[in-house]
């Protein structure tokens, strides 16, 4: 498998299959880091306004 890309290169993918799943991992990874980080112990949280 190979090394993921940083977030801010361009998906290098040529097959829209691949393209989709490469987005997907990207989105996945960003949700994780997200969630890591407002659920972190000291942190507000997240906060939603209606």
């Amino acid at each position: 498998m190979r090394c993921l890309k940083a977030f801010g290169e361009r998906v290098a993918s040529r097959d829209p299959g691949r393209q989709t799943a490469e987005i997907q991992i990207r989105i996945a990874l960003i949700n994780r880091f997200l969630i890591n980080r407002f659920n972190a112990p000291g942190t507000a949280g997240i906060v939603r306004v209606a």
